[in-house]
């Protein structure tokens, strides 16, 4: 009997974006893109401009009211995102 060296095909992916440095990358945009899903609607309408920078996803809300109730959750929603990407993409989130 031969000995197999097969290895997940999800792994194997994950191991070559590892190597060449787009992991990480690849992860901020999917956290990005999670954004409208995990706040839905509502926030989506009232987001303005989202960007990650030192692991803080820095986001732009337009409305006053909607961004007082956001700062207060900031620590809840990064892990909320984190949890939907399924990786450590962000620590904290800043509203301006």
């Amino acid at each position: 009997m031969r000995k197999s060296n097969t290895e997940r095909i999800d792994a194997a992916i994950q191991q070559f974006m590892r190597i060449n440095g787009i992991e990480t990358p690849y992860n901020q945009y999917r956290l990005i893109a999670a954004w409208p899903v995990v706040m839905g609607p509502l926030i989506q309408r009232h987001t303005a401009n989202i960007f990650i920078k030192n692991q803080t996803l820095h986001v732009q809300i337009t409305s006053p009211v909607i961004k007082q109730n956001l700062m207060m959750q900031h620590r809840v929603l990064a892990r909320k995102l984190n949890e939907h990407v399924g990786a450590q993409v962000i620590e904290d989130i800043h509203f301006y």
